[in-house]
């Protein structure tokens, strides 16, 4: 994490004041109030720091890497300056600190975000994850294999869409035999599904006792059970995204679309949800609470979304969210049909070629989703949501 340290004493032999280079992990995700809880807790106060910056270096080979610079001092006078990277003119300009410098170098009020069993906010349920198969690829349908299941009359009765991270955000097809309500005679006069969940019975068996598969082997028709699978129309929100995007690239699933458990799940009748998390908002709170998987977002309920300080929302504002949610998706049906629907989000939220169209739909939805935080008027920068997050959040941990 750290790439390297440095001390800097004051002249007080009583006190002392240090800074370090590190990776921008530091003030990211789970890492924030491990580090700066204790650091807090002990009298020490971010004297100055740089926000995220890329890492230049002469060496061959060098490594893409984001860095952050901090300092310390336990002297609660102390001035505070926080220095912002501008990723254009490629140079710092000192951004005036009102509030105070907190631990993921905000100019925000400082609250450690940890985890949490059930969303801060109201409005919001729980998100759970998807279905997890436990089956050695016995109940799922490749590609390949599609032809021969849709020519069993039998088998076909049971055929999902099926989708994990990867197939939701690349387009790509995959299915899955579900059969939670299987009649057992459809087992003995279909060759396919009985040589199927014989095989999965067989690998089940075969694994370690402690673990789930071995624990399902008496239940080889089925994936690891799921009680809270939706069973209305649902988001899609996939476990990890590429950290380049501009939005979470989520979906609006049908419930008989089967989730993985590379994907999260929350039910969405309205659609309120998906233009929720669709919105540079949410972006923003992503990118500062959660973790990292190697560079790219990673998605959690416990710590991004169950800490989603959304304040209620009125009715009509809801409304209008919505329904520009909805332009959202209308945006990814017209180019889908001007590619003739082969079209993916990795490829329509491609930052260096998303349409314009699009762009504009998500403008939109951001003006309202920022209305909806207490923007006055649309934020302009990642910094500025995240600052008005922070405020909302520490309004809801101590509401009195």
């Amino acid at each position: 994490m750290l790439l390297s340290l440095s001390l800097s004493l004051s002249l007080s032999p009583r006190e002392g004041e240090f800074a370090f280079v590190s990776t921008n992990s530091i003030s990211q995700g789970q890492a924030v109030p491990a580090l700066f809880g204790p650091l807090f807790r002990d009298g020490w106060r971010v004297k100055f720091a740089y926000r995220t910056f890329p890492w230049s270096s002469d060496a061959p080979g060098k490594a893409a890497v984001h860095c952050v610079i901090t300092g310390y001092t336990r002297e609660q006078d102390a001035r505070q300056r926080l220095f912002e990277y501008d990723w254009t003119t490629h140079e710092f300009g000192e951004h005036k600190v009102k509030t105070g410098i907190n631990a993921y170098l905000l100019d925000a009020p400082n609250v450690l975000v940890t985890k949490r069993s059930k969303p801060m906010s109201v409005e919001l349920p729980e998100a759970r994850f998807g279905t997890k198969p436990a089956d050695n690829g016995n109940l799922i349908v490749e590609v390949s294999d599609i032809e021969e299941v849709r020519q069993d009359p039998i088998s076909i009765k049971y055929l999902r869409e099926y989708r994990m991270g990867r197939e939701l955000v690349r387009g790509l097809d995959r299915w899955c035999l579900w059969l939670e309500n299987v009649e057992p005679a459809d087992l003995e006069n279909s060759p396919l599904l009985k040589r199927r969940v014989e095989s999965n019975r067989v690998w089940r068996s075969q694994q370690t006792p402690s673990g789930d598969a071995y624990k399902l082997r008496d239940l080889p028709h089925l994936m690891r059970p799921n009680k809270n699978r939706p069973l209305v129309e649902y988001v899609g929100i996939p476990r990890v995204v590429s950290e380049n995007r501009k939005f979470y690239t989520v979906d609006l699933l049908k419930a008989d679309v089967i989730a993985g458990d590379k994907v999260y799940t929350a039910e969405d009748p309205d659609g309120f949800l998906f233009a929720i998390i669709s919105s540079s908002m949410f972006m923003a709170w992503q990118r500062a609470i959660g973790g990292r998987l190697k560079s790219d977002l990673s998605f959690s309920n416990t710590i991004v979304w169950n800490n989603l300080p959304l304040p209620p929302v009125e009715q009509r504002l809801r409304e209008q969210i919505i329904a520009a949610g909805k332009g959202v998706l209308a945006a990814r049906e017209t180019i889908a049909e001007r590619t003739g629907g082969t079209r993916s989000l990795a490829d329509m939220y491609n930052p260096l070629a998303m349409d314009k169209g699009l762009l504009d739909a998500h403008k939109k939805l951001d003006r309202l989703v920022d209305k909806a935080f207490g923007a006055p008027k649309l934020c302009t920068s990642e910094t500025q949501r995240l600052e008005l997050l922070f405020r909302i959040a520490e309004r809801i941990n101590s509401p009195c």
